[in-house]
Parts: structure tokens; C-alpha cells; sequence
């Protein structure tokens, strides 16, 4: 078998739901051999649906290949233990709220010390400094202070939230590319260093626009709530077809494609929508011609075959189990199945990263609680089985099946 990219580095995974685990996810499939810490009860990731046999799905999908442990370590055992694994290790992953790792004994200032080549990496939501680096904080809440919800629903309405978790995906993401980086950096003669990923300013990243708009135009030009059309482009929205809905762009070139479209080829001659400046400032009278095009097509799949043929971006709005049924899904094997020993199949999303030399995701498993508490202890810090036991019977470290 080929070795994998990240073979040979190792990973002490404190991380909890979904940011820091989506991260050490990634780094466990490409694959580092990532020790997750949980506390004894498990960490909040096992009590979200769906559940089988109290097996979480949810912790399937944030937690494969790594192996797991379960320890107090609130205790000076658990530290010790903590510690000893750090010693060897190349990399240390948390998402607590700052302070929570020192009340521990295990930030950065004390990690250091034991391994002077450590590459550690904080994930919070607000960063490790400023005035709010101290509140907790989770990906709505990031999604606020960082001025994406704002943009987010009717002109003049309430504002609206997803059910998705971008924010903790993408900072995962970001934090993945940060710790890849810091150890090429190493490689190559570098010093360890310790690594402080805001969700906050990784959704900040995330406005192409809006800010250098905002400061250029001395805050005359702030982008708002537009609903479904974009605030300063047209045509650029959500367009109702049918009993559906359709997602179009017709600005620059495509714009062309989308008056041979719709039969409106009149409307490239109109002074009026000649560059994009006028577009936006006459988007009204542009959308309106789209929408009662797509009044007359009636079907979304027709008018999406049709605006596909005259090269304009866009897409009908497909659900959740329309997007697992796709046939496009289907032939990149977008949608991956994990079997596993107590919950059976659960299907999750497939990681993104795709290279030509591993074209297909590793088989991996994840742990139940505590599962690799007796291996990790014996064969990687010589722990008898009589201290292992010990450790047991003091409540210190503990298993479950779920």
C-alpha cells in the first residue's frame, strides 16, 4: 500500500463538534495518526443525531481515523498522560475557549517547554487576544460579529440564518491549511510555533467585496439584505420557474447568452444595460424580463437545459436529498458511505480534496469512547496493565461503547 501524505506525524487531537474535528478529520485521512482526548462522558459531538445503538452518526462524520481516549484531565494523571503523548507528538489541536487548555496545564507557554518542535493550533471563535477573545462562541455567533448574517435575507426584514455550519467547516479548513504549512515550514529547518485561527476573521475573509467597497467609497456604498437579486449586480438572484427556483448570473459576456435565451435579444441594444453600472442601476426592469421568461418556460429543469446551451451560469435549487440523488454526485462520489461496526452505513459528505496519487478516500473507522485507551497507554508510553487498570479504578481514564 501506498504511504500516505501524512504518514509518520502524529496529532493530539482536544478538539469538540465540529470545527477542530473537521480539521483533525482531514489530517487523519490524509493520514496522521491523530489521538483524540475526550472527557469521560464523551465529548458533545456523541449526543447529536442521528443515533443507533447510542452510536452518534454526527460523530461518525467529524471523527474518522482517529483513535480515541477518555480521561479527566483535570487531574495531574491525566496531564501526565497529556504530556507524555505531546512529548512525541508533532501537532496539538484545540478548539476550547481561551484559557480552558492553561487551567490545564496544557497551553502553549507549558507545551513549549516539553516540545520545544510542537506545532500547536487554537481554534475559537474570536481569537486568542482582543476584548471578545473570553466569550464562547459557536458559528452563528461568528456568523454575526462577522457580517454575514446581516446580508442575509429580505431587504427590510428580519435577517436570517442556514442550518449549516460553514463557518466551522471553513475555519477547520483554514486551520488544516495553517498546520500543513507550519510543518513544511519545519521540514525545512523552521522552529515549532504556535497557531491562533479566529472563526470570526475566516468569515470576515469570506466578503470580496463588501469591505474594500465599503472603505473605498468612505462608507457611502454598504452592501445590505437584497433578498433574492444581488444588491448592485443584475441579473444576479434566485428566480422563481415553476414550482421551483432557479440560481442565474447574466453580467459581463453571459449577458449576451441570456437575451438569445429568453428571445430578448432587443435588450442588448437598449443603452440602459450596456455595461454593468447601468445593469445594476436598472435591475429592476432586468429582472423582470428574466422572471417572466421563466413564467413562460414553467419547468426549471427546461430552463436551466435551455440557459445551459447558451453558456449562462446557473443551477436549479436543489435540497438535501436531491443533491445525494444527483447524478453528478453520484460520478464524483460526492455522497460516501461509512460502515460502521454499531451504527451501520451512514452516509456523510466526501472530503473535497481530491489528488491524483489517492484518488480515493481512505477506509476509516471512528472510535468509540475511550476505545484505544489500553493500546495508546501500553505501546506508546509503556504503561503496565496494572497501571492502566489503576487509572480505570480511579476513575481517571474510562471506556464505552457508543
Amino acid at each position: 500500500m501506498t504511504q500516505r501524505m501524512l504518514e509518520g506525524f502524529k496529532v493530539i487531537d482536544f478538539t469538540h463538534v465540529v470545527a477542530g474535528p473537521h480539521c483533525t478529520k482531514i489530517l487523519a485521512e490524509h493520514g496522521a495518526e491523530v489521538i483524540k482526548i475526550e472527557p469521560l462522558g464523551g465529548e458533545l459531538a456523541r449526543m447529536l443525531p442521528m443515533h443507533r445503538e447510542e452510536r452518534s452518526g454526527y460523530f461518525i462524520q467529524h471523527n474518522v481515523g482517529k483513535k480515541t481516549m477518555a480521561m479527566d484531565i483535570s487531574t495531574k494523571e491525566g496531564q501526565d498522560i497529556c504530556h507524555g503523548l505531546i512529548k512525541q507528538a508533532d501537532v496539538v489541536v484545540e478548539n476550547f475557549s481561551p484559557g480552558v487548555m492553561k487551567q490545564h496545564n496544557l497551553d502553549w507557554e507549558t507545551l513549549k517547554e516539553i516540545n520545544p518542535d510542537l506545532i500547536m493550533c487554537s481554534i475559537s471563535c474570536f481569537g486568542q487576544t482582543g476584548p471578545l477573545s473570553h466569550l464562547p462562541g459557536y458559528d452563528w455567533i461568528g456568523q454575526s460579529y462577522a457580517g454575514i448574517i446581516d446580508l442575509t435575507g429580505e431587504a427590510g426584514r428580519t435577517p436570517v440564518f442556514g442550518e449549516y455550519a460553514f463557518g466551522d467547516v471553513s475555519t477547520g479548513a483554514h486551520a488544516y491549511g495553517a498546520i500543513v504549512t507550519a510543518l513544511m515550514h519545519r521540514l525545512r529547518g523552521g522552529k515549532g510555533q504556535y497557531i491562533d485561527i479566529s472563526l470570526v476573521e475566516v468569515l470576515f475573509s469570506y466578503h470580496e467585496m463588501n469591505v474594500q467597497v465599503c472603505t473605498s467609497s468612505k462608507g457611502q456604498m454598504v452592501a445590505k439584505r437584497s433578498g433574492a437579486h444581488h444588491g448592485m449586480l443584475a441579473p444576479v438572484g434566485i428566480y422563481k420557474c415553476g414550482e421551483r427556483f432557479v440560481f442565474l448570473l447574466g453580467v459581463n459576456h453571459q449577458w449576451a447568452g441570456l437575451t438569445k435565451a429568453m428571445g430578448r435579444e432587443d435588450m442588448l441594444k437598449d443603452p440602459r444595460f450596456s455595461d454593468l453600472i447601468g445593469m445594476g442601476q436598472h435591475k429592476d426592469e432586468i429582472n423582470a424580463a428574466v422572471e417572466e421568461w421563466l413564467e413562460s418556460v414553467g419547468d426549471a429543469d427546461k430552463a436551466v437545459a435551455i440557459l445551459q446551451e447558451h453558456g449562462v451560469p446557473c443551477a436549479p435549487i436543489l435540497t438535501i436529498p436531491e443533491v445525494i440523488e444527483h447524478p453528478h454526485s453520484k460520478a464524483r462520489g460526492t455522497v460516501r458511505t461509512v460502515n460502521d461496526a454499531i451504527f451501520g452505513e451512514v452516509q456523510i459528505p466526501r472530503t473535497p480534496l481530491r489528488f491524483s496519487e489517492f484518488p480515493e478516500p481512505p477506509d476509516l473507522r471512528a472510535g468509540t469512547l475511550g476505545q484505544h485507551n489500553h493500546e495508546i497507554l501500553r505501546e506508546q508510553l509503556n504503561y503496565s496493565e496494572q497501571q492502566i487498570a489503576n487509572l480505570e479504578t480511579q476513575g481517571i481514564i474510562g471506556s464505552k461503547n457508543i
